[in-house]
């Protein structure tokens, strides 16, 4: 009995440590990501889109907070590949950056976060508990200390306070929904389905391309799209356009092209934070609408059909003749 325990033990400790390889790797591989289209706030090196904490949150509503260890390696792989050589408040930033997601998992928990986001709870939760709020304590630490450490004038202190919690919100805001997808993905059956989901996709390949390229303030024609592919696809088919919208806006932005290029660096991330926020709101809220919906729609006829099944057993023979089997009922409601 002590070996079946001491086995099953070595392979829970197994399990957790390639856990953890995995949350450092995927965190260091999105932060390279990240990283490509990084600008300069007030002489600090800050992302509009920083994919890390959306994975780090995502792998701890998956495997818990046994994990955390994996967010902080991966945190220090992607300062250490940043910066010629650790000191003082690269640590702290490493802290806060694995702090704001334990932060996040912690607060979510608390509030009952049902990962399927089968409810307009879930969304509400993830959106200002788990980016907007958990997101405050790693941009307020790296700020923080980068001026303790003269690294950053005091007039530039907001700048880039702003910029950082932005790009650790939308990180969440993006990359999270999408990661809790993948545990109920399935492709749809029906062929007409799969001719809306290719209409979908045309139109998502035209529209957010020239939105977020062109000099002529067509930002608001993805809203539309984003509409359209919550009340079909639900959260299948927002939150992949959510991130479309959301990786080409940065595109265009930190290359000031589109509806940024007359704005100085900190408008045109003014601009993409609340056009971001404005997507993953409409994206994540509306699929969680329309996901309760149906839910309770399947509640209210499963309750109807067994109530249904009730008075048929209770009426008397005579008057149940001619009363409508409960297959045929729902047959006829099929």
């Amino acid at each position: 009995m002590d070996a079946v325990i001491r086995s099953e033990t070595a392979r829970q400790a197994t399990a957790t440590a390639l856990r953890i390889l995995a949350v450092a790797v995927a965190y260091y591989v999105s932060g390279r990501i990240g990283l490509l289209r990084q600008v300069t706030v007030r002489g600090a090196v800050v992302t509009p889109l920083w994919p890390p904490t959306g994975v780090a949150v995502g792998c701890l509503l998956y495997w818990g907070l046994r994990v955390w260890p994996g967010i902080a390696i991966g945190a220090l792989l992607a300062v250490a590949w940043t910066a010629q050589s650790l000191d003082f408040g690269d640590i702290g930033i490493i802290a806060g950056n694995t702090l704001a997601p334990v932060c996040a998992f912690l607060m979510l928990r608390k509030a009952d976060f049902r990962m399927d986001l089968s409810r307009l709870r879930d969304g509400t939760a993830l959106v200002f508990l788990g980016a907007l709020g958990a997101m405050l304590v790693s941009a307020t630490a790296g700020t923080s200390l980068l001026l303790l450490e003269n690294k950053l004038p005091k007039s530039g202190y907001w700048p880039v306070w702003f910029a950082w919690w932005a790009g650790d919100a939308v990180g969440v805001l993006m990359v999270t929904p999408l990661l809790l997808l993948l545990r109920r993905l399935r492709l749809p059956r029906r062929t007409d389905r799969w001719v809306e989901a290719g209409a979908l996709v045309i139109a998502a390949a035209i529209v957010v391309p020239v939105a977020t390229g062109s000099h002529y303030a067509l930002l608001f024609l993805v809203f539309p799209l984003l509409i359209w592919a919550a009340l079909r696809f639900e959260l299948a088919g927002s939150a992949p356009c959510a991130l479309l919208v959301a990786v080409l806006a940065v595109i265009a932005a930190t290359g000031r092209a589109g509806s940024f290029s007359s704005l100085t660096l900190f408008e045109a991330m003014i601009n993409l934070t609340a056009l971001n926020g404005s997507v993953a709101l409409t994206a994540l809220l509306l699929a969680a609408i329309v996901t309760e919906h149906k839910n309770v729609r399947r509640r209210i006829e499963r309750a109807c059909e067994e109530l249904a099944d009730v008075v048929e057993q209770l009426l008397p023979g005579e008057k149940r003749r001619g009363w409508p089997s409960s297959d045929t009922r729902r047959r006829d409601s099929g």
